[in-house]
């Protein structure tokens, strides 16, 4: 298989989702005002897209490698083309909750197959593809709050973005396409078997339960900011929602240099030594981002935080993926329902005790997963040894 038009065609999709998925956070407080949505149905909603992911990331890790990658991609782009577009004429809560469900899961499934396909092309550079990869994700979530921005100057709806993303889907559909069809027209090349992989062999590992722990406390840290950020600025410190969307770019920012610079210093520290780095630069942001009060340490808390979880993702995944290439897909869906849950707990969690004591002190619960991921982070660095891992 050619190695330029699969990679581009996924770095291009993850750019897509990263957009997609931080989108949800950012048009939060236009979306619950639209739909007259109560802090604890904000969680709901959060929780409900974190159940379509962890179903998708199952779904993905288990079956996906039974198909063609690249097909299934197309498909999937389609798909989330049409969800798009009916989330785009929601009238009540109860529809979007159905819509959420559906995305959630179709998106796990592309991440799923996003990561095993860049694994599978780049073994040999794996964590900086990787990286690269998540890079291309966390400019997509960089560029969301000045999308939203940009798009309010000329029509101040929350639909409009969603609309405009799923004719950029469609694009990305077609691509996917004509590269399938230029590889089946091309020499004929051996392919991996096509059969389902198994969560509990994978699990029987110590440093892979390590994984899924860290993974929990990943994503409770990054969406329980990216989902509640623009809310606790804006309501509890009573900061202008569009300020409180460019501070928070921050962090997406903080995320999109890690994710690209991350892989120069493998060899530097090992991968081991730079995952406590960047565990410990994170907590720092998180402490930094609860304790602050002022713009400048925000800006700086977000920025810290972005820095530190930005290149953690990819590292452990290709780390685990360096361990076991084999079980690729599993690990990848592992890694996607570890961080799942971590985003149900900070959603839900964080909305309902935004709706008893306020999202001000409902935030806490973000730093307080950064400590959890700190921790975990810590023990699968320690567990991530060759002889870790037994047939």
């Amino acid at each position: 298989m050619s190695r330029f038009h699969p990679t581009a065609l996924i770095f291009s999709g993850f750019f897509l989702l990263g957009i997609l998925i931080i989108l949800w956070g950012v048009l939060l407080p236009d979306l619950a005002k639209s739909l007259q949505m109560t802090s604890a149905q904000s969680g709901w909603f959060f929780l409900v897209m974190a159940l379509g992911t962890v179903s998708g990331a199952y779904l993905g890790g288990k079956y996906v490698q039974k198909f063609n990658f690249l097909k299934l991609f197309a498909g999937l782009a389609l798909t989330e083309t049409v969800l798009l577009t009916c989330l785009s004429l929601v009238t009540s809560v109860t529809q979007l909750l159905v819509g959420i469900y559906l995305f959630g899961l179709f998106c796990s499934v592309m991440f799923t197959i996003g990561h095993t396909l860049i694994a599978r092309l780049h073994a040999n550079k794996r964590a900086q593809m990787m990286g690269l990869m998540d890079f291309m994700f966390s400019l997509g979530t960089l560029a969301a709050p000045f999308l939203v921005v940009m798009l309010y100057w000329w029509q101040e709806d929350w639909r409009w973005p969603l609309r405009i993303l799923a004719v950029s889907l469609i694009g990305l559909a077609a691509y996917a396409l004509v590269i399938a069809r230029a590889i089946k027209a091309g020499p004929a090349q051996a392919e991996p078997p096509r059969k389902s992989l198994s969560y509990t062999a994978v699990l029987k590992q110590p440093a892979f339960v390590a994984l899924a722990l860290a993974m929990f406390g990943y994503g409770a840290v990054e969406w329980g900011n990216g989902n509640w950020f623009v809310s606790y600025a804006s309501t509890a410190l009573e900061y202008p929602t569009e300020q409180a969307r460019l501070v928070f770019a921050w962090f997406t920012g903080g995320m999109v240099i890690s994710r690209l610079c991350f892989s120069w210093l493998i060899p530097v520290f090992g991968a081991r030594h730079l995952l406590r780095i960047l565990a410990s630069c994170m907590l720092i942001g998180a402490l930094l981002l609860k304790l602050a009060d002022s713009t400048l340490l925000l800006g700086g808390g977000n920025f810290l935080l972005g820095l530190g979880l930005g290149g953690l993702f990819p590292l452990l995944l290709a780390t685990a993926m360096d361990l076991d290439p084999q079980n690729g897909a599993v690990l990848s869906g592992l890694s996607n329902i570890g961080g799942s849950l971590g985003c149900q707990v900070a959603g839900l969690g964080t909305g309902l005790w935004a709706n008893s004591a306020g999202i001000g002190t409902a935030f806490w619960l973000m730093p307080l997963s950064a400590c959890w991921l700190f921790a975990t982070v810590w023990l699968f660095s320690r567990r991530a040894t060759p002889r870790a891992v037994v047939a």
